[in-house]
């Protein structure tokens, strides 16, 4: 079991930025992946981006250039830097992490951004 708790989120002006966190309940270098992933309302859920045990990224077109994901292992923390947001990042954001086959999600964070 991995317990995830984020935050960071709330409301900010569009061009603004926010940067999100998610610490684990279980040392990073025992989880294979972890990622960001948004749901804005009446939109499914998308990814944003992930970052592997070993390091590897990967993002979502609408967000490369603007958004960086990265990990702390020392506090079983990864971040989510978003910089230049715009009203169509406004959504719930929520942390995955992919242990042992299973995916573990936490209970996510809100994201506005107003124009």
């Amino acid at each position: 079991q991995v317990q995830l708790v984020e935050s960071g989120g709330g409301l900010v002006q569009a061009g603004g930025s926010l940067r999100l966190s998610c610490v684990a309940s279980i040392r990073l270098f025992r989880i294979n992946a972890m990622g960001w992933y948004r749901q804005a309302p009446g939109k499914p859920r998308e990814l944003v981006a992930t970052i592997t045990d070993g390091g590897s990224t990967n993002y979502a077109d609408s967000v490369k250039g603007r958004f960086t994901i990265s990990r702390d292992s020392a506090k079983n923390t990864v971040y989510l830097q978003m910089n230049s947001l715009r009203p169509e990042d406004t959504a719930v954001y929520v942390c995955k992490a992919n242990y042992w086959a299973n995916d573990y999600w936490g209970q996510g964070t809100q994201v506005t951004v107003s124009s």
